[in-house]
């Protein structure tokens, strides 16, 4: 079963991940491409990764970019981002009724870190707390997250592209000092400019070290490679209530 699934002659979208894929990235990030399903999108690629501290994980999720030409209006885009983020929590987690609104701000501030503009943006926030009672009772308490995060990338204006419309001498990343931020591009004109995904799977992956606990890091200079074979979200644990 092939690790992608790109459509026959979609060299763009194989571009776009060649790209990303080799951007630098945390020194504690490890990944590996997985099967991407094949049935959501003409073109999809996937991996899992992991976030390791001492051969410790701290946390493990999974991304799948989807792309279509043609556009889906529930993406208001040709691209969309889709990721899991899941972490084993302090106990102290069980009782925190704020968890949904600190995992969300995981979210903003990842893609704000690193400058990956985002439209249609949602998350979903679940926290499993596990209690062992009678014969189980020595077990100590588990708390563990799942996010499920989805957004459409918004593409930015390469220095040698066609200005913003409605922004004459003004390009892209060029208005420090303004107040007024430039008008998004109109869907055509957005298909047309070459997307870097490099940001997005950087805030990925900078959602997986806060739920880890880490703070934020610069990215190395060396760029990344599949160098370790990332488990998949952990499957539930079978035969704890014997």
């Amino acid at each position: 079963m092939p690790v992608h699934s790109l459509r026959s002659g979609d060299d763009a979208f194989r571009a776009v991940i060649d790209a990303m894929t080799t951007a630098p990235q945390r020194a504690e990030f490890e990944w590996r491409t997985i099967p991407a399903p094949s049935r959501m999108a003409p073109s999809t690629w996937a991996c899992t990764g992991e976030i390791l501290v001492h051969d410790d994980e701290l946390a493990s999720g999974r991304l799948v970019i989807l792309h279509d030409p043609e556009g889906q209006e529930s993406w208001d885009g040709t691209y969309r981002m889709v990721a899991l983020v899941q972490a084993q929590l302090e106990p102290e987690f069980a009782v925190e009724s704020m968890l949904g609104d600190v995992a969300w701000s995981w979210v903003t501030e990842s893609l704000e870190l690193h400058g990956a503009d985002a439209r249609e943006l949602g998350c979903t926030a679940t926290r499993v707390v596990s209690q062992s009672y009678g014969a189980l009772a020595s077990r100590p308490s588990t708390v563990d997250v799942e996010m499920r995060v989805s957004w459409t990338p918004e593409p930015s204006v390469p220095s040698d592209s066609p200005e913003r419309p409605g922004t004459p001498g003004q390009q892209s990343g060029q208005h420090a000092g303004s107040t007024t931020a430039p008008p998004p591009l109109d869907r055509e004109t957005a298909d047309e400019i070459e997307i870097d995904l490099a940001p997005h799977f950087a805030a990925w992956t900078a959602m997986l070290a806060a739920a880890g606990g880490l703070p934020p890091a610069p990215p190395r200079i060396a760029p990344i490679a599949p160098t370790h074979h990332a488990r998949a979200p952990r499957p539930e644990e079978a035969g704890d209530a014997r």
